[in-house]
């Protein structure tokens, strides 16, 4: 790997590509729907989908999002529960209220057209701001994310970590941007770290820059050690009565206002399990079928036992007490437990056509 580049080298660096980059992007990037035409909403729903989700995923949900919401105004009056089911299935579902609270107010006065006002919105940051500024409407904003930072960082033989060099490319780009097809030009990058320029075994034969790389291979950039996931064991209690099955909103920690099934912050035995229900006041019901699995989240790992209970009716929660059935097992004051008070009933049929259920619990579908 060569020596860092002067202040000078960098800047003649980055003049060159957007001559480098262009023609290679014109017959090498990929056909994805968010490409079609550069409306600034869709530009705008593309990069929120993104963020955190790999693009084959995003594709299909996309093309559903559009379909049924084709504008700012159809998002901004869309009901919550109807917004959530059909951003079921991407996560990090804070993404989708902060797009519905930054909808409604440009219902109200329009897009702004700059990185700065852009960023003023709600759930938009400086590489989302770059985007929708450099492809909806031609200004000269960089967009920089991961896919740029190894690019660049390769490029240039710059070794500093990724959260120093998000700052500096940002402020280094933007002169490098050519007066016309801004857009593309944003793009370009980010298509070359999505396609060529991997995290590991680049394909550096075949990069349009290799002749400008003081890299050369996958050693840049610096590599920051993940901290190691948090884990929590859950025991998940699915309430059946009849043709109808319980769910609750979860009123706190990850997954907050979503539905899910009933949730108690332990590993709890079958016997465990008899004794907390009848200490609650539940006296009529059967154990059924179980089901272990694990759900990875970024910093959470939760290791979760299902089990069916099966019911006469749906009365007899109504009443129930979970500090009661808490105490009747000696668990911890502060472990996690979901409020019977809460527990609403759905059949199948209705979960699957209006609830967003989070990935996390939707395996459960299948024990029922």
């Amino acid at each position: 790997m060569e020596q860092i580049l002067t202040a000078d080298g960098r800047a003649e660096a980055l003049r060159q590509l957007p001559a480098l980059l262009l023609p290679w992007y014109d017959t090498n990037k990929r056909d994805l729907p968010w490409r079609i035409n550069t409306d600034p909403y869709r530009v705008w729903i593309s990069e929120i989908m993104l963020q955190q989700t790999r693009v084959e995923a995003a594709k299909e949900h996309y093309i559903r999002f559009l379909r049924e919401l084709p504008t700012a105004a159809d998002l901004a009056a869309c009901p919550e529960e109807k917004l959530l089911k059909l951003w079921e299935g991407l996560g990090y579902y804070s993404r989708a209220r902060n797009l519905q609270r930054a909808a409604k107010i440009v219902a109200e006065t329009g897009f702004p057209r700059t990185a700065a006002e852009l960023k003023k919105l709600p759930g938009i940051g400086d590489y989302t701001a770059g985007a929708i500024a450099s492809i909806a409407f031609g200004q000269p904003a960089p967009a920089v994310d991961g896919n740029v930072i190894r690019v660049l960082s390769r490029l240039l033989g710059d070794g500093r970590s990724p959260e120093m060099l998000k700052t500096a490319f940002a402020e280094e780009l933007a002169p490098a941007y050519p007066a016309q097809r801004r857009g593309d030009f944003t793009q370009s990058l980010m298509e070359l770290g999505a396609t060529v320029c991997l995290p590991s075994s680049p394909l550096c034969l075949t990069c349009p820059l290799f002749a400008l790389c003081k890299t050369k291979s996958d050693a840049l950039p610096a590599r920051k050690q993940k901290p190691e996931r948090r884990r929590e064991d859950k025991t998940l209690l699915l309430f059946r009565a009849g043709e109808t099955v319980a769910l609750c909103r979860r009123n706190d920690g990850v997954l907050k206002g979503m539905y899910g099934f009933f949730a108690v912050g332990a590993s709890l035995s079958d016997a465990q399990i008899a004794a907390f229900l009848r200490g609650a006041g539940v006296q009529n019901f059967e154990i059924g079928e179980k089901r272990r699995h694990k759900h990875v989240f970024s910093h959470i790992e939760w290791t979760m036992l299902a089990r069916v209970i099966e019911l006469p009716d749906e009365k007899q929660l109504a009443a129930a007490d979970e500090t009661a059935g808490a105490r009747a097992i000696g668990m911890p004051a502060d472990t996690e437990i979901s409020p019977f008070a809460s527990l609403k009933y759905f059949t199948k049929a209705q979960i699957e056509a209006d609830i967003s259920l989070p990935s996390a619990f939707r395996w459960c579908m299948e024990l029922l």
